[in-house]
């Protein structure tokens, strides 16, 4: 996609209507997992953003830090009820660290997605690995690839539709890459909105290389927050890594 950076791809604009579009229903679900995950341990979230996850879980009794690379999402965050608590280092989650230790490594929400390389995406397990305690877990939530089944790699998603409003994401993969496009077309009285995104997608057995390349391995792995088993049916995994001894 011609003109996108991943790096200043989540700006004020983008930002600010954030918290609108990410609500997904399963929150209260994602913390409560989370925080049987970190045991009365400190958490590090991993592109922490406007602490969609880290405020809630910060109020469930879990002590979060962040790191993110988005100032404006961190502004966001801080003018929330809560958001000065929560210590942030700003940088790029495959790299910058923050000096400390958790019992709780976390990624949620197709979120390492945004790092565009192979290369990129072991960084970041490396990173985890590197914030962990000896019985820290890293947990990573992740959508399952789907294909376009048919020859094209160029499709339309239609993702909501009303009568006076209509959202569809203009969506091209390459599968070389494992690239994938999406500008999502928002279309309402007041005009058209055009909300761009570029993800690689893996696989989870890729995911599962990648841990072993930075010392970890695979504890668990669900279909869901609620520890649904994970299938061939599975739309996302929720993977439970542990430092390799």
């Amino acid at each position: 996609m011609r003109g996108f950076d991943p790096r200043t791809s989540f700006g004020e604009k983008d930002a600010v209507g954030y918290d609108a579009s990410s609500v997904r229903g399963d929150e209260a679900e994602t913390v409560r997992f989370l925080a049987g995950m970190a045991a009365g341990r400190d958490a590090l979230e991993f592109a922490v953003g406007t602490g969609r996850i880290a405020l809630p879980l910060r109020a469930a009794g879990v002590r979060v830090d962040g790191i993110e690379q988005s100032s404006a999402m961190v502004a966001r965050m801080r003018a929330k009820p809560g958001g000065d608590a929560v210590e942030v280092t700003m940088g790029d989650m495959s790299e910058v660290g923050t000096g400390k230790r958790y019992g709780l490594v976390y990624l949620v929400f197709n979120t390492i997605g945004n790092l565009l390389t192979q290369d990129g995406q072991v960084r970041c397990f490396a990173n985890a690995a590197r914030h962990l305690n000896p019985d820290g877990v890293f947990v990573l939530e992740c959508r399952v690839p789907t294909a376009p089944a048919r020859r094209e790699r160029q499709f339309i998603d239609v993702e909501d539709f009303d009568v006076d409003h209509i959202q569809f994401g203009v969506c091209r993969y390459d599968p070389v890459s494992q690239i994938l496009d999406v500008n999502h077309v928002h279309l309402d009285t007041d005009g058209p909105r055009f909300s761009p995104i570029r993800l690689r997608l893996a696989h989870p057995p890729e995911f599962d290389l990648m841990a072993r390349i930075a010392g970890l391995r695979l504890r668990h792995r669900w279909g869901g927050w609620n520890r649904e088993p994970f299938t061939a049916d599975s739309w996302r995994h929720v993977s439970v890594y542990e430092l390799d001894a």
